[in-house]
């Protein structure tokens, strides 16, 4: 196999294993245009639930200042939110990994 297909399949692979830094030391680093581009592509797709992280800081913070509510509504939606958003990254991550592996 080319390296340029397992290394750039490597990048959405990290996912499981060393998360946003494997990709973008790939992007730093790599001199192949592909490559490149896959990389950014993963650590895009890795940097997305950190993003909505603080949604669910927000809405601990939030629930827990409203002590009036008996159920941490907006606590509870976060999370199934974030929860969602985690699959299907980490799925979307799996098809475009054996698809770069897989391509001629």
């Amino acid at each position: 196999m080319e390296t340029r297909k397992v290394l750039s399949s490597l990048c959405y692979f990290s996912i499981f294993f060393a998360g946003f830094i494997f990709p973008l030391v790939v992007f730093i680093a790599s001199g192949d245009e592909s490559t490149k581009m896959h990389a950014k592509k993963s650590l895009l797709s890795h940097l997305i639930p950190l993003i909505l992280t603080p949604l669910l800081l927000f809405a601990v913070f939030y629930d827990f200042t409203n002590i009036q509510d008996t159920v941490p509504t907006f606590t509870i939606s976060s999370i199934v939110v974030l929860v969602v958003v985690w699959l299907i990254v980490v799925i979307w991550n799996i098809v475009k990994g054996v698809k770069v592996l897989l391509a001629e």
